[in-house]
């Protein structure tokens, strides 16, 4: 995202020039979108979450105030509209999990465990989703977002303490994660090795 003074579009934007909306979701768009992916429990839920941004972001261009960064007021403005759509997803799940129960409907576990085993090969998001989601708040601000942990203090409106404590958390949950998946290879490695002999 360019560091460029966004209050200008923004003013222009918040009284409908359809133009500024148009410049401030291009040069922005790429950056939301990563930030919502690491976010969301769900990939498949980014591009309806990204929606939600804009059209949030359409209704609160007046709110920006020119003294703060633009790139920590959208950060926090996505990451509410990620938590808005978990709640409103856990709502979902719980109402469906309700009607199933009444329904006594079961449906094959086995082959919703293989599809996603094949869906998370990806060796690093599956690790991120794995957080809470407050811990993975922090660690996607931290380390894509190049947020200090001020600024994500400010940012989800929690005291300094407590992003602390939840980074280390999540480092130290990354880490035990790591070295789950490398004592697995090292084992099938192992394994290769003696078959090979």
């Amino acid at each position: 995202m360019k560091n460029i003074d966004w209050s200008p579009w923004l003013i222009r934007m918040s009284q409908g020039d359809k133009e500024a909306f148009r410049m401030v979701y291009e040069e922005t768009r790429d950056h939301a979108y990563r930030l919502i992916y690491y976010l969301t429990s769900s990939k498949e839920d980014a591009p309806d979450i990204m929606s939600e941004v804009y059209i949030e972001l359409l209704k609160s261009a007046g709110n920006y105030r020119p003294e703060q960064s633009f790139k920590a007021w959208f950060n926090g403005l996505i990451v509410r509209q990620v938590r808005n759509w978990n709640r409103k997803s856990w709502r979902l799940y719980r109402i469906v999990e309700k009607v199933k129960l009444m329904t006594d409907t079961s449906h094959d576990r086995a082959s919703e465990a293989q599809f996603s085993a094949i869906s998370d090969q990806l060796e690093l998001y599956p690790i991120l989703r794995k957080l809470p989601l407050k811990t993975r708040e922090v660690i996607v601000l931290r380390y894509y977002q190049d947020c200090s942990l001020e600024e994500i203090a400010a940012l989800l409106n929690i005291p300094l303490g407590t992003v602390k404590s939840r980074h280390h958390h999540a480092l130290k949950q990354l880490r035990r994660y790591f070295e789950q998946i490398q004592g697995r290879k090292e084992q099938n490695d192992y394994v290769y090795r003696e078959a090979t002999k």
